[in-house]
């Protein structure tokens, strides 16, 4: 079943981020993800102190291929990339 993750990415180093989106997005396609919405240009129809500035919602074909992504040892080096840019928040959303 398909599987939805939310990135949220606060950015605190800007050069690094931006390095880390030009390896993220194959870090996602390894493992058969692809990214379904985000980016820059968002509206924000509510938020009462409580957002993060950056939301990207990644797909799956299932939980276990989520999970394969973000324990993968070949890409500890891209997360910690990511990590090193941004405060993160990474969400596993259970289906419906």
């Amino acid at each position: 079943m398909t599987a939805y993750v939310v990135v949220q990415l606060e950015p605190k180093d800007e050069a690094k981020l931006q390095a880390y989106y030009k390896l993220g997005g194959a870090a996602v396609k390894k493992h058969g993800g692809t990214a379904v919405a985000g980016g820059p240009g968002k509206t924000v129809l509510e938020d009462n102190g409580g957002g993060i500035p950056a939301h990207v919602l990644l797909m799956f074909p299932d939980a276990e291929a989520a999970q394969s992504w973000i324990n993968d040892p070949a890409l500890a080096e891209v997360h910690a990339m990511r990590r090193s840019g941004a405060h993160t928040t990474i969400t596993l959303l259970p289906t419906m």
